[in-house]
């Protein structure tokens, strides 16, 4: 293993050493996720879950991505082969555990609820619940016309 591998491992290692890092990346497990989403599910400071993140990003194992004032991450495929398998392995791990299934079902929830938060209420929805949340019907919000008298 040269010196290259060595911190790619380190870094790795770090970023997997912290249960709301191994949180986010549950979360992250299938599709890409609005930032307002992971507050929201693990009822975390928003700055907060950014140092997190910031810390998943210089592993290199997640990426952004901004959309307007929206700001997407998801799960980056790392360029070394066995950061790759550890990261799969620990993601499958991760898909088995009780506590990390029920936060994914929350965020199910969240992003396909009626009633969503306001936080989330206008946030784009993760890809794999965009077919789900299609079939709610949600009433028309009117937002109130203000005149000059």
């Amino acid at each position: 293993m040269n010196q290259f591998e060595l911190e790619d491992m380190e870094n790795l290692f770090m970023a997997l050493g912290d249960k709301t890092r191994l949180r986010l990346l549950n979360l992250m497990r299938r599709d890409e996720i609005c930032v307002c989403f992971f507050t929201e599910v693990l009822r975390e400071s928003q700055p907060k879950i950014s140092r997190h993140l910031a810390s998943l990003r210089n592993a290199g194992i997640v990426e952004a991505r901004r959309d307007g004032k929206w700001v997407h991450y998801r799960i980056a495929k790392p360029k070394n082969e066995r950061v790759q398998q550890i990261l799969n392995d620990t993601l499958e791990w991760l898909e088995t555990q009780d506590e990390m299934r029920g936060e994914y079902e929350i965020l199910e929830k969240a992003c396909c609820a009626p009633g969503a938060p306001v936080t989330i209420a206008r946030a784009p929805k993760p890809e794999i619940f965009a077919e789900k949340n299609m079939s709610v019907d949600l009433p028309e919000k009117k937002e109130l016309d203000t005149y000059l008298l």
